[in-house]
């Protein structure tokens, strides 16, 4: 292997790029290198739970087409990992339950084809090195504890929760193993572990990233996004994960949307020059952070003031906005609302397997999985119950539900973030992720972060970076939030303040 082949941990796609074109190194010496990262340390953290034997002739074909002068991808090279409900050809879609796994006594759930989202990054010619741990069907935001593969471990904290539902792609990335890492957000999932990982995430406009070809809990929330260690990798990837497919009708809604020259082209470290920043505070969400929490915060608004934003107290005072969220019973800090759907989304997604899946509609998914009933009073679902619209959907699951109440509540969300943004003429929010330190792994405790719900119901996107670190070593970071399609200014504004602060330390 060259020596000129970098740190894993300081691999980006532009470098990347550049050193093949250059010569400096092979993408098969890279791929090399990754999957010999990947042996030796996933078992201390299990971020991939199915190694992708074909890593490496993928990576010998990029090298052949390079040396014979022909075209590579925008990810040519790069390794990457899938988040393990994504589909993707040659494996099961898990989805962390031992149930839907024929090595541990379950049924195989084989796509015939793969997802949109796989589809285009095997398109952009990246590696896919492996997919990643998950809990069961991705219902947590916390942890990927009971797994069928076992919990992943924090590379960042390993005494502290990673994050879920994606807690396997970020743990990956975070323990250089990958570049970037394919996530899925319904409540909190790319973001919970990007910033308990001190990694970027992105959450996309609900429509701007196709999700068809995933395992699903909601239609109406479900978004795929990238995890990655720099503003910029995120920003490369989400450029090819947008964009309209016939898979997925809702992505018509992203037409136009997507930036020309692609999301990482405008990044500029004055990205937050005169930018007015809402901050979190009682008429967002009454709920309040804890000392350090808040100490940190302030050292960030500082921070952000020096970069030359504008910081906006409260927007939100005054509106009925936090009236708006409610905890659903049955879970510890969870609002679920757009969840009631998941019958009839599980059944198009087992239509979409093709004619030859091992479960083939919603009554066999059910009596396939009846031996640990995940709806039963008291289990990890069982909160459907307790949703307006869940009734009627699980009675006729094979007909789309209307979801009244849903979608009223949407529509008041983006009506108030609209008003809002326009009185304080606001470019964007800027949030601590979190209420508080992350729990201690194995506690039981659940994330307290400071968006979801309101963040998924209303499908506005979001962009974690890092912040810094509590005293006891955990990581601190921060969230952009804005309208609808605006991820290119928040990209920008989470760019400059990644550059001006860079708190972000390596994991391993």
């Amino acid at each position: 292997m060259k020596d000129t082949l970098p740190p894993l941990g300081d691999l980006t796609v532009t470098g990347i790029r550049k050193g093949l074109a250059s010569g400096a190194f092979t993408a098969e010496e890279l791929i090399s290198a990754a999957i010999a990262q990947m042996q030796a340390t996933n078992g201390i953290y299990n971020a991939v739970i199915f190694a992708n034997d074909a890593a490496l002739e993928t990576a010998r074909d990029i090298d052949r087409r390079i040396s014979a002068g022909k075209p590579v991808g925008a990810l040519a090279g790069v390794p990457i990992v899938v988040k393990d409900p994504m589909d993707m050809v040659g494996f099961p879609s898990t989805a962390g339950w031992r149930l839907l796994n024929s090595a541990t006594g379950g049924i195989d759930l084989m796509p015939q084809r793969d997802s949109p989202v796989v589809a285009r990054m095997r398109a952009a010619d990246a590696v896919i090195i492996g997919k990643t741990n998950v809990p069961i069907l991705s219902w947590t935001g916390t942890h990927a504890d009971d797994s069928w593969a076992g919990p992943t471990i924090n590379p960042a904290a390993p005494d502290r929760v990673p994050g879920g539902s994606s807690a396997g792609s970020a743990a990956a990335v975070a323990a250089h193993m990958a570049v970037v890492g394919l996530a899925e957000e319904t409540g909190g999932s790319i973001q919970n572990p990007a910033s308990a990982q001190a990694l970027v995430g992105i959450k996309p406009t609900i429509g701007l990233v196709p999700n068809a070809g995933v395992v699903p809990l909601s239609a109406n929330r479900d978004v795929v996004g990238p995890v990655a260690r720099t503003v910029a990798d995120a920003a490369e990837c989400l450029t090819l994960l947008a964009g309209f497919t016939t898979e997925d009708p809702k992505t018509l809604a992203s037409v136009g949307k997507v930036p020309a020259g692609g999301y990482a082209a405008g990044l500029s470290p004055d990205g937050l020059r005169g930018k007015r920043l809402g901050l979190y505070g009682p008429g967002w969400r009454p709920d309040i952070l804890s000392d350090e929490a808040m100490q940190l915060y302030e050292r960030a608004k500082r921070e952000l003031t020096a970069a030359g934003a504008i910081l906006i107290p409260d927007p939100f005072a005054g509106t009925d906005f936090a009236s708006l969220r409610q905890i659903t019973p049955g879970t510890p800090f969870f609002d679920g609302r757009g969840l009631e759907s998941l019958p009839y989304d599980m059944t198009c997604y087992l239509h979409r397997l093709g004619p030859d899946a091992a479960l083939k509609s919603w009554r066999d998914f059910v009596d396939a999985t009846a031996s640990e009933d995940v709806l039963a009073k008291g289990a990890i679902l069982g909160y459907l119950h307790e949703l307006p619209d869940f009734a009627p959907c699980l009675a006729d699951p094979e007909t789309p539900p209307a979801l009244p109440a849903f979608t009223e509540l949407k529509r008041q969300y983006l009506e108030l973030l609209e008003l809002v943004f326009a009185q304080h003429n606001l470019d964007g929010l800027v949030y601590p992720q979190m209420l508080n330190e992350l729990p201690r792994v194995h506690s039981g405790e659940a994330i307290r972060e400071t968006t979801v719900g309101e963040l998924n119901i209303a499908g506005i996107p979001g962009i974690t970076v890092p912040a810094g670190y509590y005293a006891s070593g955990a990581p601190f970071g921060l969230i952009f939030l804005g309208l609808q399609w605006s991820e290119a200014e928040l990209l920008n504004q989470a760019y400059a303040y990644e550059q001006a602060t860079r708190h972000r330390r390596p994991a391993v």
